[in-house]
């Protein structure tokens, strides 16, 4: 593990105590973001950045990351229904490992499996169209990944 990623339970002794932390729904087309409240309580939809090549897509995740005064960033693993990890979670480890080098900004992974499906259940029964889920599932599931670690937090 390098010295950026730390387990969930060692990064609330790290934080300024109003700092919020970013959700991030890393997918193979989009990258969904959330934000945190500055209580660390509430996890909100922020944006989904369309992937195009890392420099770009990493440039503005650390941009937003700025603009919100963010101090540590909650990547969504997508571990396989066994616990084991496959193909996306090296893609997700390679992403962070490259992001290290533009950020000193701590990350933690969390488990996000089922995150997408518990978000589309949700977009589903409020019976958004195929088109507005497609619009706000990955920054939803990026909230969802987020209000997870929160609560978490929460419970150390």
């Amino acid at each position: 593990m390098s010295a950026n990623v730390k387990p969930l339970e060692e990064l609330e002794e790290d934080l300024p105590r109003h700092a919020r932390l970013m959700g991030v729904d890393l997918g193979t087309k989009t990258i969904g973001l959330a934000l945190s409240d500055v209580s660390r309580s509430i996890a909100s939809p922020l944006e989904t950045i369309k992937r195009t090549k890392f420099t770009a897509d990493a440039e503005r995740l650390i941009a937003l990351a700025k603009q919100h005064d963010v101090a540590a960033l909650v990547f969504g693993m997508p571990l396989n229904m066994d616990g084991t990890e496959g193909p996306r979670c090296q893609s997700t480890r390679a992403f962070v490992r490259n992001l290290e080098k533009l950020t000193d900004l701590p990350v933690v992974f969390w488990d996000e499996r089922m995150s997408t499906q518990a978000v589309t259940r949700t977009l589903l029964d409020a019976d958004a169209s195929r088109a507005r889920r497609a619009e706000l599932v990955d920054k939803m599931a990026a909230s969802y990944i987020l209000q997870g670690a929160l609560d978490r937090l929460r419970r150390l």
